[in-house]
């Protein structure tokens, strides 16, 4: 099992920026990829941005050059650093976590980010 907990979510302007955090616990020696994935009311859960183990990234075409993404293994947390904050960001941001164990995903609970026109 996997448990994840994210914080850093918050109320910001248009234009901010605010930097969420995930940290994993339990058996962190099988995940390989982790990722930020939102969603927004009356909208359907998006992937944000990933990353595996390796350190390789991918993004929504939404935030690409606005928001980064990085990882520490050995603290098993994962970040995402977001800029040039819009309303359209708007959202309660979910960490997830994905096994090696039969490709077994893990959500945190959810962090809400509001951004204000």
């Amino acid at each position: 099992q996997v448990q994840l907990v994210e914080s850093g979510g918050g109320v910001v302007q248009a234009g901010g920026s605010l930097r969420l955090s995930c940290a994993a616990s339990g058996t962190i020696f099988s995940i390989n990829a982790m990722g930020w994935y939102r969603q927004a009311p009356g909208k359907q859960r998006e992937m944000v941005a990933v990353i595996n183990r390796g350190g390789s990234t991918n993004y929504a075409d939404s935030v690409k050059g606005r928001f980064t993404i990085s990882r520490d293994n050995a603290k098993s947390t994962v970040f995402l650093q977001m800029n040039s904050l819009k309303p359209e960001d708007t959202a309660v941001y979910y960490c997830k976590a994905l096994s090696v164990v039969a490709d077994t995903a893990y959500w945190g609970q959810g962090t809400q980010v509001t951004v204000s026109s």
